[in-house]
């Protein structure tokens, strides 16, 4: 994409607006980013995870362009103080971008969160995973209840995982239900929540109306506090299958997270059956293998997921009743030989998918 001024003397935002949004649809674009500047506006792109700079802006037409953006998502166009929040759908692409305003010290700044509808990417075996691990995964989704956590930073994936895993699941014979924040992706079949803080629909509002409405299978978008992993584990224990994320580096950390939050060793025992652990490590580009041409971002195109898979066993369960630290479940992860995110990804790089330079951008040795 080159950087070449797409305005001239008359500055036209719409048409811009709607080049600016083609492109994320067509280049796999997560992210837009518009900021001002002293002197300017930039605007930078995210794509496999990483920005680049899309293009500058004068004042006037990034002020435009905000604009724009903000009548499109039902923001306030006066209010520059408040952060705002709001979202529209671009008719060509008909894909739905999230906005999100701040003030800065230079003026409001926005960012637009480029949701993806493409269910035909959402599929288990898409993901990445190893034959042991994609095996392991289905067996545990196979079981009538208990629950699966997937753990990694934001962009690291498990919002795709999730939703792999309950297409899936999805047919006749089950009710399955999510609590979201936001709802990225509208799935056929599925009942899908939004949370609606404003309106008192929190994670654990919602969960505790979801019990009452015969689930068989429960998505939590994030199980942020205490009370929400409470009616998680409760679910879980009851018959229900439950499936969630937590922001932990690793499958082992996740224990940790949850014991210092005040779960019971045997609440987490008897209710968690897997966790798993990701990130999504860029991929070589195929027409170049790395040496940078037309068709790549810096050699690479596109992602994969690695990914560490931590089933509950008797062994574990004993483990956690001694509220372990980090270096005794790391010591059981190696003793029981499972792989590593570390040991997945250089699999990846022995395949020659990617590069040990991407591996330690995003996975610890």
């Amino acid at each position: 994409m080159a950087n070449t001024p797409a305005w001239s003397m008359h500055f036209s935002v719409i048409p811009y607006l709607n080049d600016l949004l083609h492109v994320a649809a067509t280049q796999a674009i997560s992210d837009i980013h518009l900021e001002p500047m002293t002197d300017h506006w930039q605007i930078r792109c995210r794509r496999d995870g990483l920005l680049f700079l899309y293009e500058t802006l004068p004042i006037a037409a990034g002020l435009s362009l905000l604009s724009r953006i903000k009548v499109l998502a039902n923001c306030d166009i006066a209010e520059k103080r408040l952060a705002q929040d709001g979202s529209f759908q671009d008719p060509a692409s008909q894909r739905d971008f999230r906005v999100s305003t701040c003030p800065t010290i230079r003026g409001e700044k926005a960012v637009l969160r480029c949701l993806n509808p493409q269910q035909s990417q959402l599929n288990l075996t898409d993901l990445g995973m190893s034959h042991e691990q994609f095996n392991l995964l289905q067996a545990m989704l196979n079981k009538p209840n208990g629950l699966i956590i997937v753990t990694g930073p934001t962009g690291s994936g498990k919002t795709v995982t999730l939703y792999s895993a309950l297409l899936a699941l999805q047919n006749i014979t089950v009710n399955i239900a999510s609590v979201e924040d936001p709802v990225e992706i509208a799935l056929p079949g599925l009942n899908q929540i939004q949370v609606n803080l404003k309106a008192g629909l929190t994670f654990s509002t919602i969960l505790r109306t979801l019990l009452r409405q015969d689930p068989d299978i429960i998505m939590i978008g994030e199980m942020r506090d205490l009370a929400t992993i409470d009616i998680a584990l409760h679910a879980a224990q009851t018959g229900h299958l439950v499936l969630s994320t937590l922001h932990t580096n690793s499958a082992a950390e996740a224990i940790i997270r949850l014991l210092q939050m005040g779960v019971a060793p045997y609440q987490l025992s008897s209710s968690i059956r897997l966790i798993i652990a990701q990130r999504l490590i860029r991929k070589l580009c195929e027409h170049c293998q790395g040496k940078i041409c037309t068709q790549c971002q810096q050699g690479y195109t596109g992602r994969t997921g690695i990914y560490e898979l931590l089933p509950m066993t008797d062994a574990l369960s004993a483990l956690i009743d001694q509220h372990p630290n980090r270096q005794q479940l790391q010591q059981y992860v190696h003793a029981q030989g499972i792989k590593t995110l570390w040991q997945h990804g250089l699999e990846k790089i022995a395949q020659g998918l990617t590069t040990e330079t991407e591996l330690r951008r995003v996975a610890e040795a």
